[in-house]
């Protein structure tokens, strides 16, 4: 398990390093765009969109991992298909090859006469990731791999990613929008339970580097299996009048709830995982989220680390009706292994019924007894 931790936090540096190459150069950039249409759009957005890099990323982790543990292979799972526009208007199935040059050969054929980015990326997907992190080293929980499986999302926040505004103003430290809020996201669970045990926070776009002006990224994981909880973080201390972050788009009849628990100011933010990573970080108390407009690829990764830290990950709907027919015991959490019936393409893997992410249960409670 501690070699498995290890290589998920390296793929996830890896996918760090591609999401940075890929927004480095703006014309680029903008070739690598795809519209995702029918049952693969998220019904929430007019227009939802893939890149190249969430393709590309996502390839590559199920290859890297699928490569280090057969015991994965077929159990690797991603937000998005792999098929992407071609230069001559058809699709291309984007993948790993076996060498440097079968891969540079196979993006050429999105990337046209763009040989030097096609060499780069390349350089980036066979790479090796060497980590330097004697915490994470000395990481060994016992879990076999076999008894797993893994949720991808490569560029949680792909239209803040595409939009690529770079100096947005964070208030109480929780960044609005911009691309801070593109993550890439790793999350293993149980296999027969669907509980999250395992997850890997990548910011790619956590700093610039003062001298070469280039983004510099971290990362953050967590492991919550039986009584192990091992966290990158410490438990972070609850604010006096607690933080709630929000989407944008919740409804008028959440926020005047939540409204005078957090003293009448709430806050808000893009991307589902920047919110989750905004409770982990302790710059909110809790994410709240009333629609079924994420899904198990957004929340696996940052589950498993809330609940190393003490806190977990519940289903909304589920925990309001335990509450109102006075059901006793912990609400129900997220699982990440049984896909909705009665649906198709990624609404079967819809988080219904809305969220709520927390580290301490007061928390919990709170928000629960205000909505």
């Amino acid at each position: 398990m501690g070699g498995l931790l290890q290589a998920l936090v390296g793929v996830s540096e890896k996918a760090a390093e591609l999401a940075r190459l890929c927004r480095r150069e703006e014309p680029l950039f903008q070739l690598l765009v795809a519209e995702k249409t029918g049952p693969n759009r998220n019904r929430r957005f007019l227009q939802d969109f893939k890149t190249l890099a969430d393709v590309l990323i996502q390839e590559v982790i199920k290859h890297d991992l699928g490569k280090e543990f057969p015991e994965l292979q077929g159990h690797i799972h991603g937000e998005e298909s792999n098929e992407f526009r071609d230069v001559h208007g058809g699709t291309v199935a984007v993948r790993v090859c076996a060498t440097r040059e079968d891969t540079v050969a196979l993006l050429l054929s999105v990337l046209g006469p763009e040989q030097a980015a096609a060499e780069l990326l390349a350089d980036a997907v066979h790479r090796d990731v060497v980590l330097q992190d004697a915490a994470l080293a000395g990481t060994e929980p016992s879990l076999s791999p076999q008894d797993l499986a893994v949720w991808i999302d490569p560029i949680d926040s792909t239209n803040e990613y595409i939009r690529g505004c770079e100096d947005v103003p964070p208030v109480d430290g929780i960044a609005p929008a911009g691309l801070c809020s593109a993550l890439v996201l790793i999350g293993a669970f149980d296999r027969l339970s669907g509980h999250p045990v395992l997850g890997v926070i990548n910011e790619p776009f956590f700093q610039r580097d003062p001298q070469t002006c280039r983004w510099q990224g971290r990362y953050h994981w967590g492991v919550a299996h039986g009584d192990t909880r091992l966290c990158s973080l410490s438990p972070p201390d609850p604010h006096p009048v607690p933080r709630v972050v929000l989407s944008r788009a919740e409804g008028a009849a959440v926020r005047g709830a939540l409204g005078p628990l957090c003293g009448g100011h709430l806050h808000f933010a893009a991307g589902a995982g920047y919110k989750m990573l905004c409770v982990i970080l302790g710059l909110a108390d809790a994410y709240v989220l009333s629609k079924g407009t994420t899904f198990t690829w957004d929340a696996c990764a940052p589950h498993a680390i809330l609940r190393a830290l003490g806190g977990g990950l519940v289903a909304l709907e589920g925990a309001l009706r335990a509450r109102r027919e006075g059901r006793a015991g912990n609400p129900p959490e997220l699982v990440y292994n049984r896909p909705a019936e009665g649906v198709g393409g990624a609404e079967r893997w819809a988080n219904q019924g809305g969220l709520v992410a927390y580290v301490h249960p007061q928390h919990l409670e709170a928000v629960l007894g205000a909505l």
